[in-house]
């Protein structure tokens, strides 16, 4: 209980106001606990000039319950079967010297209905070496499904099935893009921890998140524009819709941020501008075609600035290196050309820094990666705009397709972080260590027994593989996993 006192009539008269105010809107407001909300309340600031701002009411429990009811035929569970050789095992079972059958391994995921003629979308890693594929319906009815096509750079999947009978297909729309804002409300529905159906409720956290995805033993490019959410994705999430308020897919759920791979309030989802772009092309050619300029680098920091001789406040995408006979080194674009070192890593400075593409500013790396994956193609010719020793230059350059495989860029005086990283899981790979899809990578260059090592960390979320790799040579030096 409290009290407070007003010493100024005026002040009072005006308090006496305001409550009659908040008594007279608490009338309004009693339709809402009776069952009768308003479709939307209007909100004005206390100013002659303000305009009403319309703030949907995500509160209202039957909106959010007939959008469950308008897109819940849309999604499906996704179970994947792989048949796991005894051989592949990590460690020998003992006792057991005879050949023993493969077994088969289990997961899942979610998905939803992109058309009508039975095309379901997905991740890549949710089906990636599957022998089996069954897609599960909303009300309980099942079907094989049939891979179409897969791409590990975006994480995406196209399957098709022939729905059985009792089953309506019923595509999901997609948003605008573009539309999305921080602060915009969105929903995922799927099925976590086998949880069928599950809805979650948050909002946009962050946009233009960068993301690394990739063949593990393959190449290894950057996923752009990825959508951060607090709504809450699990491990089975993968694959299903994050939608807004009117139903539109604007992402598919496929990360989580977490050191015990559950929720924490970290998701990540692809965005509808390159799913937009790539199911299409799987449905359609089986694979999508990525321009590629043939660089590696980074966004410029207050690290890197000072390191490289940058004056303060740079900004760009820095090119370290250029892929010999690549698009980019046909047109004139530098690399850098003498080792520095930032926070215990080798980096190469004296590169070119971009800042614009076709009259498009550059600010950071991701802005460089997003205009290659979502507005341009293979064989276009597109204007770069440079800064190289402090002046400003124009280089043309027709961008390639990326190649399947990333070259190994090797620098005179060891391997990079990167390419490390890649031994590591190469190795790791090819030694069956870890079951579960690699989520956590870290690098670290060490000094031991007077050499110098890259100490790659790799983690499923259940097991952690160490792999020590010489950092002149390449050579793995020890794993082991724990």
């Amino acid at each position: 209980m409290f009290r407070i006192t007003f010493r100024d009539r005026s002040i009072r008269a005006l308090a006496i106001a305001l409550l009659v105010l908040v008594l007279l809107v608490g009338v309004g407001f009693s339709g809402l606990l009776r069952g009768q909300p308003p479709a939307a309340v209007a909100i004005a600031q206390a100013s002659s000039q303000a305009t009403p701002v319309t703030v949907s009411a995500v509160g209202d429990p039957e909106a959010l319950a007939n959008l469950y009811d308008q897109v819940l035929p849309s999604v499906v569970n996704i179970q994947v079967t792989k048949k796991v050789s005894m051989s592949e095992a990590p460690l020998p079972l003992p006792g057991f010297p005879f050949e023993m059958p493969d077994l088969p391994q289990r997961g899942e995921g979610s998905g939803f209905v992109y058309d009508n003629q039975g095309h379901i979308v997905t991740n890549n890693h949710v089906v990636d070496g599957a022998d089996g594929v069954v897609v599960t319906f909303y009300n309980g009815l099942w079907a094989k499904a049939e891979v179409v096509a897969t791409d590990p750079q975006a994480d995406l999947a196209v399957l098709k099935v022939t729905p059985p009978k009792g089953v309506e297909l019923r595509p999901l729309s997609l948003a605008k893009a573009g539309t999305l804002r921080v602060g915009h409300t969105v929903i995922a529905i799927g099925n976590p921890f086998g949880l069928e159906g599950t809805m979650t409720l948050g909002i946009v956290s962050a946009l233009g998140r960068s993301f690394p995805v990739g063949e593990a033993t393959g190449g290894r490019y950057t996923l752009p524009d990825v959508i951060q959410t607090d709504a809450a994705i699990n491990p089975g999430n993968s694959g299903g819709p994050l939608l807004n308020l009117a139903g539109e897919v604007v992402g598919v759920n496929f990360a989580i941020e977490s050191p015990v791979q559950v929720n924490s309030g970290v998701g990540f989802a692809i965005p509808i501008s390159i799913v937009e772009r790539v199911v299409p092309a799987l449905i359609k050619e089986g694979r999508y075609h990525y321009a590629y300029l043939g660089i590696a680098g980074g966004s410029i920091t207050p690290e890197l600035a000072e390191a490289l001789d940058l004056p303060e406040n740079t900004l760009g995408a820095y090119v370290q290196t250029v892929t010999p006979n690549g698009p980019a080194d046909k047109a004139g674009v530098k690399g850098g050309s003498r080792t520095v070192r930032v926070e215990g890593t080798e980096l190469q400075a004296g590169g070119d820094i971009i800042t614009a593409i076709d009259g498009n500013p550059i600010r950071q790396f991701n802005d460089l990666v997003s205009f290659l994956v979502t507005r341009a193609e293979p064989g276009q010719k597109v204007k770069l705009t440079v800064l190289r020793d402090g002046k400003e230059k124009e280089l043309e350059v027709i961008l390639g397709e990326r190649p399947k495989e990333e070259p190994a860029i090797r620098r005179t005086g060891g391997i990079s972080a990167r390419a490390a990283i890649s031994i590591a899981r190469d190795e790791v790979t090819k030694r069956g260590l870890l079951k579960g899809r690699i989520t956590e990578t870290v690098a670290t260059l060490e000094e031991q027994n007077g050499r110098r090592v890259w100490v790659v960390e790799l983690g499923d979320g259940q097991q952690t593989a160490r792999v020590v790799v010489d950092a002149e040579s390449g050579e793995v030096m020890e794993v082991t996993v724990k």
